[in-house]
């Protein structure tokens, strides 16, 4: 199901968007002469209000300072996109690049400015505004604004589908589904955090064990910026491996009630924001921000006669409350509703035949929600967050030997995950340190009900157990911000598995970063990273019903990374990183003697089956990168990432490459706006032929319409090399009620092949019929086509 996706959006074309076609003839060329204001706030690392601080819009002569709480407003601005420039005697000054002005929708812009420890009248602007990154994590970490999220071209407004145009970041298989593989490590290697809540699930139909799915849940329109971080994680996450993804989301609007109206290639969303108990005249202190979405995929295949029908809903909501000047309350949660069935095609197609017997029925709902106190100390040395959380999966999977009666069950998954968790963070500064300090509590439970016709497995368990870890993390600069230290560590425990201590955990890691010269920066990170394996593993039973798998090991990885970086300009930078990444005690596959990292990438069941703790693996390679942000005009990321991706079985010493290993990714993206809000943008990406695991063809045979893959043959082959280009032509236009922004998007414009492993049905004659004795044939996987869409945006 690599490709099902992709391919039968193909067929779709963008016949359906011919209402769209029609509102842009009857708007081109309509303008409205309007202007509106930015508004926003800018404050300290605290969250203390910076009064009098310069706020202006770069190349004009706009401006505004802070009033005595921190607030700006720029009025009398026409529409269009900025850079804003914040600066304050005895701050580092801040610029935020590629700000989309609208008539209607634009956000508040907040900044956050950070002192400087050198003297005041050393203070200037000449390279406040250039591209920074965290101390704590000072290299492998890119962040992008939702303004970026929103106009990359082929990603349909996915956030995670954006994510894997970063560099480091391999596509998937067949170039569809948002697993993030980073640097050659597994999909499930990678942790998700929304204002500081983890969460577990963020694509509909995500693979259990594991993370990725073929569409994201996350709505563009919560979104302020997104980070993610390939390496030097923070000791506040725990579980990371590969990768950490924040998602940091904006507060609704505290002024007027306003929203948005987005329909894309798949779906429909409707946003809406405001106040909430506002008075005349002021500015409310509690505010709202809510959404859902729809898909209509299900319809339109129906309607071409399509035999899969993936039905989704997703839901996202934020309230904010500022109780005073130093305290908040925030309420957030996400979740979808998710079903995936198959219906028979009215002619037989031997390919479509294939997808209805071997396609899964997954119905699946996962809800996300929390409540964070951020209380800020009024000695002026600190503040705390204090998160309470829960996340919930519940997943039926379901395989059936006849589909279209639904009858014949050969494997079954009914599951369910939950996990209660407390998290809290203490930072305090002191002289020139920043302290960061906190603990968290989980308490976890799982039950599963599995039928495996194919194993002679049938079990049901429950387990339910404490995980529990805490952090440390101090960071300092010194030689007059030259050289930026940050060290810290942190340990994770639980109740269930046997092998683990706290100390067992401990996870030290390093990062520097040292001004050597005028715009050379040189930086390095080390760290120790540990990860509990997912709750299929912990929760399988074998025929005598035994947690065969309570003796797992945390998994452990060792990261090694050191980079040079050169800022060419303000808003331009160039990078080189070398990293090394060491993995011990790797889940491995009883059955199949294949490292789990080598799973996780389809629509499955990651983990549910017996396993030992005893693999090994490595990943390490160069990694070259260039940005510029918004200058001239023109934006935009080229990486280039040279690696090896290797993982053992049971024998540790015979490294074999893994899936994931196409030792090269090239990833481009950019845009340029020409004048009257038209905007084209491009994104490019090139991955080097793929290990995959061929098909066991007699076993298959055997156990259809289940395909078995034959891991004793990984290695033996390879996919061809993926190669996509994607563009994308905006044109916006603002009145004084709406805004309105009418996008056309081409995907594969090169109209390049898409490498999927060879995939097999049944051998039919031309009515549909079994031919006997049964054979499997080779099925057309067809050739790289264009898939244009149309979409619109409504703000108003």
């Amino acid at each position: 199901m690599f490709n099902y996706f992709k391919k039968y959006l193909n067929n779709m074309r963008f016949s359906r968007f011919i209402c769209l076609a029609i509102c842009f003839t009857l708007l081109f060329g309509a303008h409205g002469q309007v202007s509106t204001s930015l508004l926003g706030t800018v404050t300290d690392e605290l969250g203390e209000p910076i009064i009098g601080a310069s706020v202006f819009l770069e190349g004009t002569e706009l401006g505004a300072q802070t009033d005595f709480d921190g607030a700006y407003e720029i009025t009398n601005v026409s529409p269009g996109s900025y850079n804003i420039v914040v600066s304050y005697l005895g701050y580092e000054s801040q610029t935020r690049y590629n700000v989309i002005v609208r008539s209607k929708g634009t956000p508040s812009y907040n900044f956050v400015l950070k002192e400087t420890a050198q003297q005041l009248n050393e203070v200037t602007v000449s390279n406040a505004n250039r591209i920074t990154r965290p101390r704590e994590t000072p290299l492998s970490t890119q962040t992008l604004s939702a303004v970026e999220i929103a106009t990359y071209p082929g990603s349909n407004n996915d956030v995670v589908q954006v994510a894997q145009t970063l560099p480091g970041v391999s596509p998937s298989i067949g170039g569809f589904r948002n697993d993030l593989i980073i640097r050659g490590g597994a999909p499930n290697e990678t942790v998700y955090y929304l204002d500081g809540m983890e969460i577990p699930n963020i694509n509909h139909f995500a693979t259990q064990g594991s993370a990725g799915g073929p569409v994201g849940l996350i709505n563009v329109s919560f979104i302020e910026n997104v980070t993610l971080s390939t390496s030097a994680f923070n000791a506040r996450y725990d579980n990371p491996l590969s990768g950490v993804l924040q998602f940091k989301q904006r507060n609704g609007n505290d002024r007027n009630f306003a929203g948005n109206f987005r329909v894309s290639a798949s779906e429909a969303a409707l946003t809406l924001e405001g106040p909430l108990f506002k008075k005349e005249g002021e500015v409310s202190k509690t505010t709202f921000l809510a959404s859902v979405r729809r898909s209509y995929l299900q319809f339109l295949f129906e309607a071409i006669g399509l035999p899969i029908r993936p039905d989704y809903w997703d839901y996202q909501y934020k309230i904010n409350h500022e109780i005073d000047a130093f305290n908040t309350i925030t309420f957030l949660g996400v979740g979808s509703i998710d079903d995936f069935s198959v219906a028979p095609p009215e002619e037989f197609d031997e390919e479509q035949q294939a997808t209805l017997d071997q396609a899964p029925f997954i119905e699946q709902r996962t809800n996300t929600m929390g409540v964070s106190w951020r209380n800020r100390f009024k000695n002026g040395k600190g503040f705390m967050l204090t998160t309470l959380s829960n996340n919930t999966l519940n997943n039926e999977f379901t395989r059936f030997s006849d589909p279209v009666n639904e009858t014949g069950v050969i494997f079954s998954n009914d599951a369910r995950e939950s996990e209660t968790k407390l998290r809290y963070e203490l930072t305090q500064f002191s002289g020139d340190w920043k302290l960061t300090s906190g603990f968290n509590l989980q308490h976890s439970a799982y039950t599963n009900a599995t039928t495996d016709v194919r194993n002679n497995l049938s079990f049901d368990t429950a387990i339910d157990f404490i995980k529990y870890g805490i952090f440390a993390n101090a960071t300092r600069s010194f030689l007059n911000e030259k050289l930026d230290i940050s060290l810290g560590f942190r340990m994770d425990d639980d109740s269930f598995t046997q092998n683990e201590t706290l100390l067992s955990t401990f996870s030290p890691r390093l990062s520097a970063s040292y001004e050597f010269a005028k715009d050379w920066r040189l930086n390095g990170s080390v760290g120790r990273y540990f990860k509990l394996p997912p709750y299929t593993i912990l929760g399988f039973r074998d025929a005598n019903n035994e947690l065969v798998n309570q003796n797992v090991d945390y998994t452990q990885s060792d990261h090694l990374v050191l980079g040079l970086q050169h800022y060419l300009s303000p808003s331009s930078n160039l990078s080189f990183e070398g990293f090394y990444k060491r993995y011990e005690d790797y889940p491995v596959s009883v059955r199949d003697g294949v490292s789990l990292a080598n799973k996780g990438g389809g629509f499955e069941v990651l983990g549910s089956e017996p396993i030992e703790t005893v693999g090994r693996g490595r990943a390490y390679g160069a990694e070259l990168q260039f940005q510029q942000k918004f200058y001239n005009n023109f934006y935009g990321i080229f990486s280039y990432t040279w690696f090896y991706s290797e993982f053992t079985g049971f024998d540790r010493e015979t490294f074999l490459p893994s899936v994931w290993d196409s030792r090269h990714l090239i990833s481009f993206v950019g845009g340029y706006k020409f004048k009257r809000n038209w905007e084209f943008s491009a994104r490019y990406r090139f991955a080097g032929s793929t290990p995959f695991v061929p098909t066991d063809q007699t076993a298959t045979l055997a156990n259809y319409p289940e395909v078995i893959l034959d891991y004793s043959r990984l290695g033996e082959e390879k996919l061809a090399i993926f190669s996509q280009l994607d563009v994308r032509l905006d044109k916006k236009w603002n009145f004084n009620k709406f805004a309105f922004d009418l996008f056309f998007e081409v995907q594969n414009v090169l109209s390049q092949d898409i490498p999927s492993p060879p995939e097999f049905g049944l051998n039919r004659d031309a009515m549909g019929m079994i031919v006997q004795p049964q054979s499997l044939v080779a099925l057309e996987n067809g050739g790289g086509q264009l898939i244009p869409s149309i979409g619109i945006v409504v703000d108003f």
